[in-house]
């Protein structure tokens, strides 16, 4: 059994509990909502919260978090290809494929697994299944992740994060030709009336959801952008695309178009054709202004040199 306790900032004058300590604590808000239901959550020493209860600068909140049996992150040699690191930070190429942390279904074999086992992550935030973890990328998509190795650190990329200072860019190969060459999509997400497991732009409660492109080139009966997402929002990217008939190839929950066929060659895309091309944010200690790129990963490039034929 874990006690935090947080002091609300001044500058907060009416912000959710749920809210609050899922980005103080690193615990995901659903995992913060059971706790609250649960009576592990005190505000100025009175139990039995809501989680939609308004906190002001100077509450003093209370997060009791139970012993977790199976909350043991074991280090596991798997290769990685790390973009940077230093005694702060650590960016990686994150691989196609691969968890960023372990789960229910996915105990082993994620790049928290496999960070653990090269580096030091000294952060409590998110501990200790996910210490560290500012944000995350789908199991299918690769790319460009950073990590904070300390609580000082972590909780400065969160904020960089909240105040939309990071600047984040995809690869994306998209199903049929988008009208425009540079446009955007703002539609609100949420989880879709008709599957609870899925998200939707057609939701009773959305939250707002902004995406920017450029196309890079076009082939056909496909599409390459450049896609910059300004809010973050569950699977932002797949949905939004999804939503004006241009799915990611790949696809399987969103667009399901796993092939295409062009002339006698039939072109299989085996997992979402999505990349996590550069991440743009500042050094949280030194305040730098740092630019990462991650190759695009060689199932990806196949796919676009046999699109190019």
């Amino acid at each position: 059994m874990k006690t935090n306790i947080y002091r609300v900032g001044p500058e907060i004058s009416s912000e959710r509990l749920d809210m609050f300590l899922s980005s103080e604590s690193g615990l995901t808000r659903s995992r913060v909502k059971k706790l609250i239901a649960l009576g592990a959550v005190t505000v100025n020493a009175r139990p039995k919260m809501k989680t939609s209860h308004k906190l002001r600068g100077g509450d003093l909140v209370e997060l009791v978090i139970p012993a977790e049996p199976e909350g043991i992150l074991v280090p596991e040699d798997i290769p990685l290809e790390i973009l940077w690191e230093d005694k702060h930070i650590i960016v990686v190429n994150k691989p196609p494929g691969m968890v960023v942390y372990p789960a229910v279904g996915n105990r082993s074999g994620t790049l928290m697994n496999a960070l653990v086992s090269k580096c030091t992550i000294s952060a409590s935030a998110g501990a200790p299944l996910r210490p560290g973890i500012v944000h995350r990328l789908d199991k299918e998509t690769s790319g460009t992740i950073v990590i904070a190795k300390d609580d000082l650190s972590y909780h400065n990329l969160i904020s960089q994060f909240k105040e939309r200072e990071i600047e984040k860019h995809y690869l994306a190969l998209l199903s049929g030709r988008l009208k425009e060459e540079k446009g955007e999509i703002n539609a609100a997400i949420g989880r879709s009336v008709s599957d609870r497991k899925k998200m939707s732009t057609r939701t009773k409660k959305g939250k707002e959801a902004l995406t920017r492109f450029e196309v890079i080139e076009r082939f056909g009966p496909a599409t390459m952008a450049k896609v910059r997402i300004i809010t973050g929002r569950t699977h932002q990217i797949r949905v939004h695309f999804a939503s004006i008939g241009n799915p990611v190839l790949g696809d399987r929950i969103y667009g399901k178009k796993t092939s295409l066929r062009i002339g006698n060659i039939t072109i299989p895309f085996r997992r979402q054709m999505l990349h996590a091309y550069t991440i743009k944010l500042r050094h949280p200690v030194n305040g730098d202004i740092m630019e990462f790129k991650a190759p695009v990963p060689e199932d990806m490039e196949k796919a676009i040199e046999a699109l190019r034929m």
